[in-house]
């Protein structure tokens, strides 16, 4: 049956947010647009990489999974794209996410980089903003900047916060600044200076002659990433985006020059933070964007999956190998932040880009569990990857994990993991967990395995409660969308942890990332710092700003080499009473500035202070700190297809039979069904305890619980009861 994508079904109309679709719709039997040839999309995760393929003359979704390959990531996508039964030759367009910018970051694996900034600046980048969480650590860190101080450098220049020039830029200086970089091996040059938002004339130029001194070096320049204020946050951005810089570009041009080589003739598209899509050549120079280019497409996903469902809200729970990451989708959107922390708070490196609001903590399918030296369990950051991977993978890993665990309490089954294709080692998950945590914890090697998977799940909730609760939402209101390899598994232990009575597991939830790229639409996002108190707003100069900004979107669309039909516009603007420092993000119809409507707006900032404050002041005044603007190129959606309609009991053809399967709160195994999910059909009914298995995903369903297929074949569970 055909399915509308995530987006609204009208040609022209503007919306409650701001948002509005402009041109016409190609249609297609029903009504949808064409979608041509061969569509592939792969996202690389640090255990597995995905590949989700649609291929429009049958109507079929292709899926393939295979083991990431670290030394070459490009082969692992290749091995996927295989076992999916696909060619790059037959596509039409590649869509791609990856991890390879943030774990460049993490892993601090960069270029050796250099920062040239305004003079008197040099060490802006490491004072920061004196983030001290735990006033009483004696040994607490602050943040480890990506340059060192001995390679932040002046430049003779000045330009005052209204764009006016009061110090020209010393080009001879900064030559001699050229003549040092040289000198010590520069692979990539971060430039900065101050209130470069406003005018950017001295960047452009210092950008010019860097360029021709250092012709191979990578450089970046802070207006190209931000038009905003906060010289610290700024230099952080574009620190970031030079150290990256040389890493990703080789490596995007690496996987062009193989699709070159296998005849694709297509659109290669490169997956954003804020899960829409950008072209090759932008991610090689604006690396900074596709920080969380995975996580936000399964959000995407999420997204297209909520509306197609009729739900508004949704927690969108993705559990990979290494980590397991939260989005929301608030009111029919993906929630989406100006700026995120990398590194965690009290040490964090902030990037101000537009990216997708995710939480992420370092517990994934491949965590290790261990016994520190104070004897408490700890499960993660650490994981076994993909090389050597958990100990019953039988690669050379010795370590327990999080899937030892889950295999040795029964809900795994050894033999039918990724198919059958890769046959777990029992015997190795149990020594494993004997030796590391059993034996030092003087318990049983099922007390120890359970211990494993409840610290995990704890740990996984504080993603959910990072999106949720953090910023105002109740996180038990929210129906939770759980994808990812071992996001089912955990789904339901996880609900139980933050109070919420439905999951979702939807088809191929270990494909979903992938999937969701297929959903998702050319974006752009721009922001301009315009101090405006709300009181005395010209919304002449205010609309002709937002009228830059989009017009710089609609140019960016009419240069990609993909096909759009449709531009979607949306608007908003960074507000704050007067006298606050720091700003909320609040939506705003176009209307209001047509009717210059000054109370609406107002009470929409209010609203939103409310929500993420629980505080709000109707009777104090308010200002506009910036303007943002995105606009969205609307791609071709494959549809989302229904299945066959079965009765309430599961046919005997899915039955796979009983094991002996371990649940929280029960000391011995419970004989437990175990069902097929590709014979599952619409309407069938399950009652926990449960087990589904698919291909590349296990579902735990525990005892209390209910399972229902749905029309689209997602599995519907209600939690019986809540811990």
């Amino acid at each position: 049956m055909r399915q509308s994508g995530p987006w609204p079904a009208r040609d022209l109309e503007a919306t409650d947010s701001g948002q509005q679709w402009l041109g016409k719709r190609r249609s297609m039997t029903g009504g949808e647009m064409n979608i041509a040839g061969l569509r592939l999309a792969a996202d690389i995760g640090g255990t597995f990489t995905d590949v989700a393929a649609f291929d429009a003359t049958s109507q079929r979704l292709l899926l393939g999974k295979a083991l990431s390959t670290p030394r070459q990531l490009v082969d692992g996508v290749s091995e996927g794209v295989a076992k999916a039964g696909a060619r790059f030759a037959d596509a039409s367009i590649f869509l791609h996410g990856s991890t390879i910018a943030i774990n460049t970051m993490l892993e601090r694996s960069g270029a050796r980089t250099a920062l040239i900034t305004t003079q008197g600046f040099r060490d802006v980048y490491e004072i920061g903003r004196i983030n001290r969480p735990d006033a009483y650590n004696l040994y607490f860190k602050r943040h480890d900047p990506l340059v060192k101080r001995s390679l932040r450098f002046e430049a003779a220049e000045r330009v005052t916060a209204e764009g006016e020039v009061l110090i020209p830029l010393d080009e001879a200086a900064l030559h001699s600044v050229c003549d040092k970089l040289i000198a010590l091996d520069i692979e990539a040059v971060a430039i900065m200076f101050l209130h470069s938002y406003r005018n950017p004339d001295h960047e452009r130029r210092a950008k010019a002659i860097v360029t021709e001194r250092m012709p191979a070096a990578f450089i970046s320049a802070s207006h190209e990433l931000s038009q905003e204020y906060r010289e610290f946050e700024r230099t952080s951005t574009v620190v970031a985006n030079a150290y990256i810089g040389p890493r990703v570009r080789d490596y995007v041009g690496g996987i062009e020059r193989h699709l070159k080589a296998e005849n694709f003739k297509g659109s290669f598209l490169l997956v954003q933070s804020t899960g829409g899509l950008y072209e090759a050549d932008q991610a090689k120079t604006q690396c900074i964007r596709m920080l969380e280019s995975g996580p936000a497409a399964g959000v995407i996903g999420a997204q297209a999956l909520a509306q197609a469902m009729g739900l508004h809200d949704a927690i969108a729970f993705d559990m990979g190998g290494t980590t397991a990451k939260a989005g929301l989708i608030h009111k029919g959107e993906a929630l989406t932040t100006g700026v995120a922390l990398i590194g965690g708070y009290e040490r964090a490196l902030p990037i101000q880009t537009a990216m997708m609001d995710i939480f992420e903590v370092g517990t994934g399918g491949g965590s290790i569990a261990k016994v520190d030296e104070s004897g408490a369990l700890r499960v993660g950051p650490q994981s076994a990857g993909a090389e050597p991977g958990p100990a019953c993978y039988g690669r050379g890993g010795t370590e327990p994990t999080v899937t030892d665990a889950n295999l040795v309490l029964g809900r795994l089954g050894a033999d039918h993991f990724l198919g059958g294709e890769l046959v777990l080692d029992t015997g190795a998950a149990r020594r494993a967990i004997d030796e590391h945590v059993a034996k030092p914890l003087g318990i049983s090697i099922s007390e120890a395995a359970d211990g494993i998977l409840r610290i995990a799940a704890t740990a996984m909730s504080y993603a959910v409660k990072g999106v949720s609760t953090e910023r105002g939402l109740d996180a038990a209101a929210f129906p939770m969308i759980a994808y990812g390899g071992a996001g089912p598994l955990h789904a339901t232990h996880i609900a139980r942890e933050i109070g919420t009575s439905r999951v979702i597991i939807p088809r191929a939830p270990g494909h979903f990332c992938a999937f969701g790229m297929l959903f998702a639409d050319l974006r752009y996002d721009f922001v301009r710092t315009w101090p405006s108190p709300l009181g005395t707003l010209d919304f002449a100069v205010i609309e002709g700003v937002y009228r830059e900004l989009e017009a710089e979107g609609r140019a960016a669309l009419g240069r990609t080499s993909a096909r759009t039909n449709g531009v979607r516009i949306t608007r908003a603007a960074d507000m704050r009473y007067v006298g606050q420092e720091h700003a909320v993000a609040v939506e705003l119809p176009a209307a209001l500035f047509e009717t210059a409507d000054r109370a609406a707006i107002k009470e929409r900032f209010d609203a939103e202070h409310l929500r993420r404050y629980g505080t709000s002041a109707p009777k104090e005044l308010a200002e506009i700190v910036s303007l943002r603007t995105t606009v969205a190129g609307r791609m071709a959606h494959p549809p989302l297809e229904r299945i066959e309609a079965g009765g309430a009991a599961p046919s005997r053809e899915a039955s796979r039979g009983p094991r002996p399967v371990t649940f929280p709160d029960c000391p011995e195994p419970r004989s437990t069904p175990v069902f097929m999910r590709d014979a599952l059909r619409a309407g069938n009914r399950i009652a926990g305890p449960a087990i589904i298995e698919e291909h590349a995903s296990t579902t735990v369903v525990f005892p209390g619980d209910a399972l229902t297929v749905d029309v689209f074949g997602n599995l519907v569970i209600e939690i019986g009861s809540i811990a």
